[in-house]
């Protein structure tokens, strides 16, 4: 019996890979075996980032409430304290988009929390 290959299926894949390596550097674009471990490697770069991409957000929101809070008077972890004793439940993305974008509502937010 000969040998069946789906070959339609088999160039479809290969076409589609090499479509979502388009762009890429050199040989990384054009050369299947080459393009293929590049696109995979990829998608496990993207998985990772993902999670990093939070991390590093959540890094510059503390940053950010860091520096409005030294403006009041604060430390980035007393007022945290403060607003927890004081029954604030405010997230970190907010309150960062608060110090920068509105200060006067973040100063009235500490304002609140030094009184609790």
């Amino acid at each position: 019996m000969p040998r069946s290959v789906n070959n339609v299926a088999s160039r479809a894949k290969r076409k589609r890979i090499l479509n979502l390596t388009k762009g890429y550097f050199g040989a990384r674009k054009n050369v299947w075996t080459v393009a293929k471990n590049t696109w995979e490697k990829g998608l496990t770069y993207a998985y990772r980032d993902r999670k990093t991409k939070k991390r590093n957000f959540r890094a510059l929101w503390i940053l950010r409430i860091n520096a409005a809070a030294r403006l009041e008077g604060f430390s980035y972890s007393k007022l945290m304290g403060c607003l927890h004793k004081a029954g604030i439940e405010i997230n970190r993305k907010v309150l960062a988009d608060l110090a920068v974008n509105h200060p006067e509502a973040f100063k009235a937010i500490v304002e609140k929390a030094k009184t609790a």
